[in-house]
């Protein structure tokens, strides 16, 4: 039930039906979710996480602005992490390959329908099969502490490109590891988060 508060406030952030400085009541949303006070709080402690909110002892939970530095730490975390579980990751099997390939036309199709939130989702499962392939089980419970899947969609609201530019950047990956090449493909996905950060623009700015 956290997980289900978690995703709705989240949404309302992201789709401004919370506005930075808005104040969340645990009470008012524990009624509106009909449980009690617990997992609703569970709920903002992962928002705050994120840097959505501010949790503060006896003056409440506000509501924050997403920041781009808010991005960065998690996403040079991703960069390193991605890059080695790539190298552990081959030889792939066929069946994660074909998995990816339909993670990756999806990508596309999300990215020529210029769906952003699409775009994100079917992104950031490509991403996880990759690590969770390496084998590494440290690496994929780090990836998953990251939050990646809700940083993603945040991201994609502050990237300074369109998505367009880094489905097709997919495609090399893709390619890379069904030739068993893990150097490569770890090197085109830190390469991938590097030019992401690089293009992060604050709210206002995007190009």
């Amino acid at each position: 039930m956290r997980d289900t508060i978690r995703n709705a406030i989240f949404s309302r952030i992201v789709d401004g039906t919370y506005s930075a400085g808005d104040r969340l009541i645990e009470l008012n949303l524990a009624r509106e979710f009909n449980v009690s006070q617990a997992p609703v709080r569970e709920a903002l402690r992962a928002l705050e996480a994120l840097g959505l909110v501010d949790c503060e002892r006896y003056r409440g939970t506000r509501v924050r602005a997403p920041k781009v530095s808010d991005l960065r730490e998690a996403y040079e975390m991703r960069a390193i992490l991605e890059e080695r579980a790539a190298q552990l990751a081959v030889p792939c099997p066929p069946e994660l390959l074909q998995e990816l390939g339909l993670h990756l036309k999806k990508m596309h199709a999300a990215a020529h329908s210029l769906e952003a939130a699409a775009y994100a989702q079917e992104a950031i499962r490509f991403h996880r099969k990759i690590v969770a392939a390496s084998g590494n089980r440290i690496f994929l419970d780090t990836w998953d502490t990251l939050q990646l899947e809700m940083r993603a969609h945040l991201a994609v609201l502050h990237v300074g490109e369109t998505v367009q530019h880094y489905a097709q950047a997919h495609d090399e990956i893709l390619e890379a590891l069904m030739h068993d090449d893990g150097a490569r493909a770890g090197l085109l996905l830190r390469r991938l988060m590097e030019r992401f950060l690089a293009t992060l623009t604050e709210p206002g700015t995007r190009t």
